[in-house]
């Protein structure tokens, strides 16, 4: 059947992809001129099941509070005359409890996890090329209190079959010498050598080309209008460049998903979060880094694609506002070149600022909402990049009415 997939991102395109291998007729519409233009292109590019804790945690509405005070906060709340912001943040409170947070992480890296495997069949299968790195990625504390701790809530993943391995910071400098600048201020890591990075809209870009060939269309520079409906069934996407009809429609639109569903009734518990990145050229500076890595005291993830650092930062809730200025980069920039001073050209960082597509729960929206051919697959926040492919398998499957390969328990709420 033809199936229409609305966004061209990374969950787009790889949701078109599962769908076109089970021998469907895929059109992807893309507001952008260029697919994963958007979030895709500006994250951290880490495939990180290791990094799979919710931000709605019990810690999280302090840091909320604090960041209306406080610069330098890894949460941030902006004040915003949206009542969308209001309605939502309540939501998120209420999964702030130790219960729930550990619920939900654990589904986090159930989906991440999986994810992480269909990306290699995917990988595998197709050979593409994306500056990936299969080494691993160091979650670094700067004392031994914190890193103690971290142990001590890193034991929830390993539970569940996360592959970590302790390091003092001489066991750090052994994975990436290229910290070494960084002194004393490193105090020792959790590694996660099964974690991996790679540039997320090179990959969706080369996977994008793969549809192409195999007969699938992308519209690129389309702006979707709204959807129009009859009964029980989506009848076309209205869009300015005319009318697209198909059997099915999947709402891959990251944080627009809300906007378009909202036209046709439905109120979806999404809401964009704010981050920031630097892409840095490597130029020829002789240290740069050879390990992703996260600075868990600053909250800043750091990565390597080939000849650039990607540096990401913040999440701030602020509602649709991608504006960014200089000083919004000064604290990761300085945090980074602290830490590989002969890293990379720090003068020609690219800034960029992008929106997370976010749910309470952290955890995406799958399955079909009122419609009987529109599906959900969106609200992936900050690990989108991570969870797609499994997410783009499950969309797949789903459709097919196939049973999953992993329990949807608690993914299909």
């Amino acid at each position: 059947m033809k199936i229409v997939i609305l966004g061209g991102g990374v969950v787009g395109v790889t949701t078109a992809y599962q769908l076109q291998r089970d021998g469907h007729d895929v059109e992807i519409l893309e507001r952008n001129g260029l697919t994963a233009a958007g979030t895709s292109w500006g994250n951290a590019g880490m495939i990180a099941p290791g990094h799979s804790f919710v931000w709605s945690s019990p810690k999280a509405p302090m840091i909320l509070l604090k960041s209306l005070f406080l610069k330098d906060q890894a949460l941030r709340f902006r004040l915003s005359s949206d009542p969308r912001l209001y309605s939502w943040s309540l939501l998120f409170l209420r999964e702030c409890t130790s219960e729930k947070a550990r619920r939900n992480t654990l589904l986090k890296h159930r989906l991440a996890a999986y994810s992480q495997r269909i990306l290699d069949e995917v990988v595998t299968a197709e050979g593409i090329e994306y500056d990936r790195s299969t080494r691993g990625i160091l979650y670094f504390h700067r004392s031994q209190k914190a890193l103690d701790a971290g142990v001590e809530h890193m034991k929830l993943l390993e539970g569940d079959g996360q592959k970590i391995e302790i390091l003092d910071r001489r066991g750090v400098l052994n994975v990436d010498p290229a910290l070494a600048a960084a002194g004393d201020d490193i105090c020792g890591a959790i590694y996660c050598p099964t974690d991996e990075t790679g540039d997320p809209a090179k990959f969706t870009r080369a996977l994008a080309a793969k549809i192409v060939e195999r007969g699938g269309r992308i519209r690129t520079g389309v702006t979707i209008l709204g959807v129009e409906t009859a009964g029980d069934a989506v009848m076309r996407v209205a869009t300015d460049k005319g009318a697209v009809d198909a059997d099915a429609y999947v709402l891959a639109l990251g944080s627009e998903t809300p906007l378009i569903a909202r036209k046709i009734g439905l109120n979806l518990p999404i809401y964009p979060v704010k981050g920031y990145s630097l892409t840095i050229p490597i130029g020829n500076r002789p240290h740069p880094p050879s390990v992703a890595s996260v600075d868990e005291h600053n909250l800043v993830a750091i990565s390597r694609f080939g000849d650039r650092i990607r540096v990401t930062a913040t999440a701030e809730f602020a509602g649709y506002d991608t504006r960014h200025k200089p000083g919004d980069f000064a604290f990761m920039k300085r945090v980074t070149e602290s830490l590989y001073p002969e890293g990379g050209d720090y003068d020609r960082a690219e800034m960029w600022a992008g929106l997370r597509p976010m749910t309470p729960t952290n955890l995406p929206l799958f399955g079909r909402r009122t419609y009987r051919n529109l599906y959900l697959n969106s609200g992936h926040g900050h690990i989108g990049w991570t969870m797609s492919h499994g997410s783009a398998r499950i969309a797949a499957d789903l459709i097919a009415g196939r049973t999953p390969e992993i329990p949807m328990d608690g993914l299909l709420d």
